[in-house]
């Protein structure tokens, strides 16, 4: 499916949505911490923190520090990879599951509203 926006439809479509997140006083993510997130969950896995970093271009640190605060709400976990211990693998979790779904249907309401 394709939809089609001019920039300023986009713009409020992203408002609209950031303004249901506030609203709904959940968790308030930064941006890197949902472009983690969304990856994380709609890409297929494996995922690490050495691939988040370079699909990202940020550096390890700036992903283990987002995937503290994640942890800490329980949106995804980390475990060592048991088959090259170098890596950390970043795992879903049912509760980051749960999240990325409302998010969708924010998603969707927003664009409801923008089409009526």
């Amino acid at each position: 499916m394709s939809v089609t926006l001019r920039p300023a439809e986009a713009l409020r479509l992203w408002q609209q949505t950031s303004l249901a997140q506030v609203r709904h006083g959940g968790l308030d993510l930064t941006m890197r911490q949902a472009a983690i997130l969304l990856t994380v969950y709609l890409d297929p896995p494996p995922h690490t923190v050495r691939g988040l970093a370079a699909r990202l271009g940020v550096t390890k640190p700036v992903i283990t520090r987002a995937l503290d605060t994640m942890g800490a709400a329980k949106l995804v976990s980390r475990r060592r990879d048991e088959t090259d211990r170098r890596n950390v693998l970043v795992k879903r979790t049912v509760e980051g599951a749960l999240y990325v779904e409302q998010f969708g249907d924010t998603v969707i309401a927003a664009g409801r509203e923008l089409a009526t």
